[in-house]
């Protein structure tokens, strides 16, 4: 059958923005959410293990609340996407905000309640039949309570958040959805949406690369001072709050969100750093292949031959599911049917949000996917990637709502894992030597994404975070902090760096997740393990991944790791083997351009 390349929107609340059906759900929300208010205001705190009955039947009662929540905050931002000039989803976006923080405040006293209870009693709860299941998930929020402020200290933050906090996040999509630029595509001049200019960066055409990064840096540039008030004011909110609960690295809540420890990060961070050279070697052999003696920002995603071909949506889609096949029966009929019953969103089309993204509509039991498609192998990929989170959300179909709630590290693995899968089965398929260099390339752009840009990011924050402590940062010194790490994080490989990508990055202003960088590189190398496992173990491996992914929500980074691949991550050496395979992709290259040459 021909896939749709529009989603189905309309099997949640038909009518979009404007739905009837959708009013409705949203009252029915807040409602849900004053029952679970009321039952947790006369909650007494536990003093026996016969009380398990009563602290199972409130967990039972924020499940309701809390998936009728997040199906309407996944619809609305689905609305946005899709049409950033939807000023109606744009309000309900809004009304979901308030109501997710009133949530927000009655689950921190159902925690704050929880948090009181004596030890010897909670051990005996968390034996318990109705709470076992739920062990880590409940230790954990008393753990993260005793980090924090008092509770009527903590729900006045999240108040106040709504229309300080948060909002400057809004502000931000608004500011971006406002821009149009001008860039001369085939002879023709259009006016474009920031994600369909940022798409050209993958042109064949230097001259449109060129343009079109230029006109969108100097779109940043224009309103630099509002994106640079936004960023300050985001930032400052966090590190009040931080300041207040006594937490002196802004990688405390980052860590905790991630269930990570600092010494996996910087174990991952260091093996990195210390085998950039062979990504460097990578994009001076680029940069010259380009015509240029060093790489140029613009250049970073350009083809390297001219046999790139515009692979059509189908076409690209069918790629998909062969190659998922050929990993396990599970992973292909899933997403067979994510193409069938219109699951994603990848029609190139003016008003669109710029990148991509996957949200889970957890009444429904559904994924909606995220994207702007324009026929590179790089959109295929992408489009696997996004399979991969909709896949990791259907693995966790038995388990309890509660156990479902994984970091953001873990919800890489699985979209890298599948991205994995079609970026070797194209280099494997490739019908010519020139073919195989570009699917080569493509490989190797993510793990300098991975290694160099998502390590800018980080270094970026880190530093802008540190200097934010004395006060607001200017556009300038962002600028300079930003072109900084870049030119660290690649080696000195660039030509032209770009100052304003602190302004074009959405995930600095995303305020639901700080540092949202890390997890991306954690995620890929860590589903590099995955992958070698798979391969070693051939059929019959996807149910020792679906197990694996069913478990990322029950316990940290760390303990994954040694359950299921028998690993130490808090060593350089498991990331060094990560970043090794993919060095064999640079070695690969080179090899094959230098026959070229």
């Amino acid at each position: 059958m021909k896939y749709s390349e529009v989603w189905d929107l309309d099997v949640f609340f038909k009518g979009g923005s404007s739905s009837p059906e959708l009013r409705i759900h949203l009252d029915g929300v807040k409602e849900k959410i004053n029952v679970v208010k009321d039952s947790i205001d006369i909650f007494e705190i536990p003093t026996s293990v016969n009380e398990s009955a009563n602290v199972s039947r409130l967990i039972e009662l924020v499940k309701d609340a809390a998936v009728n929540l997040r199906q309407a905050g996944a619809v609305i931002g689905c609305y946005l996407a899709a049409d950033t000039t939807d000023k109606k989803a744009l309000l309900l976006q809004g009304e979901v905000g308030t109501l997710g923080a009133e949530f927000q405040t009655v689950m921190l006293k159902f925690q704050q309640k929880l948090a009181k209870v004596d030890n010897d009693v909670w051990a005996t709860l968390m034996a318990s039949a109705e709470l076992n299941q739920f062990n880590f998930v409940l230790n954990e929020w008393r753990e993260e309570v005793a980090l924090k402020l008092s509770e009527k200290e903590e729900s006045l933050i999240t108040a106040l958040s709504v229309d300080g906090y948060h909002s400057w996040g809004q502000l931000y999509d608004q500011l971006v959805a406002d821009i149009k630029v001008k860039v001369e595509v085939d002879g023709e001049v259009k006016e474009l949406s920031v994600g369909q200019a940022s798409n050209l960066s993958s042109s064949q055409h230097a001259a449109v690369r060129k343009d079109s990064f230029e006109k969108l840096e100097d779109a940043w540039k224009e309103k630099e001072e509002f994106f640079a008030t936004t960023l300050n004011h985001l930032a400052g909110f966090r590190l009040a709050v931080y300041e207040k609960r006594g937490w002196d690295s802004v990688l405390k809540e980052p860590l905790l969100r991630n269930r990570m420890s600092e010494a996996t990060l910087n174990a991952m961070w260091g093996a990195i750093g210390a085998n950039k050279e062979p990504f460097v070697n990578y994009l001076n052999v680029k940069a010259q292949m380009l015509g240029t003696e060093k790489m140029n920002w613009y250049d970073l995603d350009a083809p390297v031959t001219e046999s790139t071909k515009t692979i059509p949506y189908q076409e690209g889609a069918e790629f998909i599911l062969k190659h998922f096949g050929e990993f396990g029966s599970e992973l292909e009929s899933f997403s067979r049917m994510a193409f069938e019953d219109s699951w994603i969103e990848a029609e190139d089309r003016a008003n669109k949000r710029p990148g991509g993204f996957c949200t889970g509509m957890p009444m429904s039991e559904q994924s909606r996917i995220f994207m702007t498609y324009s026929g590179s192998m790089s959109n295929v990929a992408t489009l696997a990637h996004e399979l991969g989170h909709a896949f990791h959300s259907y693995a966790l179909r038995p388990v309890h709502w509660l156990n479902r709630g994984y970091a953001m590290g873990v919800a890489e693995t699985a979209s890298t894992f599948a991205e994995m899968i079609v970026a070797e089965a194209a280099v494997k398929a490739a019908e010519t030597k020139e073919e195989k260099i570009a699917l080569l390339e493509d490989k190797i752009q993510r793990s300098v994404a991975f290694f160099m840009n998502i390590h800018a990011r980080f270094l970026f924050e880190t530093r802008f975070y540190e200097e934010r402590r004395n006060g607001i940062v200017s556009a300038a010194r962002l600028n300079t902090l930003m072109e900084e790490a870049q030119r660290e994080a690649y080696g000195d490989a660039l030509d032209t760096a770009h100052p304003h990508f602190w302004a074009s990055k959405l995930h600095f202003y995303i305020t639901q997740v700080p540092f949202y960088n890390f997890p991306y590189t954690f995620g890929y190398l860590f589903s590099l393990s995955i992958y070698a496992k798979a391969l070693e173990e051939g059929a019959g491996f996807e149910e020792k991944y679906m197990a694996l992914l069913r478990d990322t929500a029950v316990m940290t980074v760390e303990e994954l790791a040694m359950k299921h691949l028998g690993e130490d991550i808090t060593k350089e050496a498991f990331w060094a083997k990560g970043v090794a395979l993919c060095v064999k992709d640079v070695e690969e290259f080179l090899e094959l351009t230098a026959k070229e040459g």
